[in-house]
């Protein structure tokens, strides 16, 4: 579950002073994936928000989940999850899309990102069915490894395929999909400026007004707390950032994070408190922010960098909290300067 980023922009009413249609900020929302979802949408006052706007987007949402929902025992994902390997089957297009990104993330990085890392994360009781509040034995870490593989995994066209008993988890690029199927919709009713979020992922679309482009702030990787890194300017662009200060569980006195490793089937530790990444594809940028949080800062930055990606590390350390970007995220920060 990735972090939630600040937006700031709020309901505004921008006043023109050449006699043009005043710009108006609207706001939809509701609740879907288990979190909140919102859109921004910036307007004309004399051209109004369409009232079957929000029944689409809800009616959108609903798709995704029936698609890509774990937590959904009829979506494709569950029922393709409960079939013995090998296994095929015809899912929809954008499914068989969502899975070919995940795997080629998965080659990207090593591993590091694994769409069926489910039963490691169920294991640790982040996912379905909760488990009781105990630290997982070792025989029980290495069973679940045991499960995990994304060579498993292929789909080729709308067939997706399965040649060793593996479970799909798709939640750490299924929110941002998400907001890339909303935000395309919006731009597709004629709605090209807007800020569309789900529980934290975002994507941002043309600009709030003649004031200038959207602006959303990078919180600091801090409990208990809504403390503000630093603010960017953002257009035409997918913001997501994965953390480990938000979604975490204590057990026997001790905090572990919901960024499993699939090497080790146990949560990561290391010094790297979020990741913020910046992409076209609001799913990748979610998906990137995930494996880079999982690889760790020095790697993770090395292998942004070599993939051009605009990505943002907050380190922790003993002198406090400390940031790291690549070359990619520079622009963002210098215009805030």
């Amino acid at each position: 579950m990735k972090q939630r980023v600040i937006a700031f922009v709020a309901v505004l009413l921008l006043v023109g002073c050449t006699g043009e249609p005043q710009t108006i900020v609207s706001e939809l929302n509701g609740k879907t994936m288990g979190t909140t979802w919102s859109v921004k949408i910036a307007h004309p006052e004399n051209a109004p928000v369409s009232s079957a706007a929000q029944g689409q987007i809800e009616a959108l949402l609903v798709e995704v989940n029936n698609q890509m929902s774990t937590w959904q025992k009829d979506s494709e994902v569950s029922l393709f999850n409960a079939e013995s390997a090998p296994y095929t089957v015809e899912v929809s297009a954008p499914h068989a899309r969502i899975v070919a990104a995940a795997l080629e993330l998965s080659q990207q990085t090593g591993g590091k990102f694994d769409p069926t890392i489910g039963p490691v994360v169920n294991l640790w009781g982040f996912g379905p069915p909760r488990k009781e509040n105990r630290l997982p034995t070792d025989a029980e870490v290495e069973q679940a490894r045991a499960q995990v593989g994304f060579e498993a995994i292929s789909v080729e066209g709308m067939m997706l395929s399965k040649s060793a008993d593996r479970r799909l988890d798709l939640s750490a690029i299924a929110k941002g999909h998400g907001v890339d199927v909303v935000a395309d919709h919006l731009i597709s009713m004629g709605y090209p400026n807007h800020l569309v979020e789900i529980g934290g992922e975002m994507r941002a679309g043309g600009n709030k007004g003649p004031d200038g482009v959207w602006r959303v702030a990078i919180e600091k990787p801090v409990e208990d707390d809504r403390a503000i890194q630093t603010v960017i300017p953002v257009s035409d662009i997918g913001i997501a950032t994965s953390g480990d200060y938000r979604n975490y569980r204590e057990i026997a006195g001790q905090k572990f994070h919901h960024a499993m490793d699939p090497d080790t089937g146990r949560p990561v530790e290391h010094d790297l408190g979020s990741v913020t990444v910046l992409h076209p594809s609001a799913a990748l940028a979610d998906g990137w922010a995930t494996a880079l949080l999982v690889i760790g800062a020095d790697k993770g930055l090395e292998l942004a960098e070599q993939q051009g990606l605009a990505a943002y590390f907050i380190r922790r350390g003993d002198q406090g909290l400390r940031a790291e970007h690549t070359t990619a995220f520079a622009p963002y920060l210098e215009a805030t300067q």
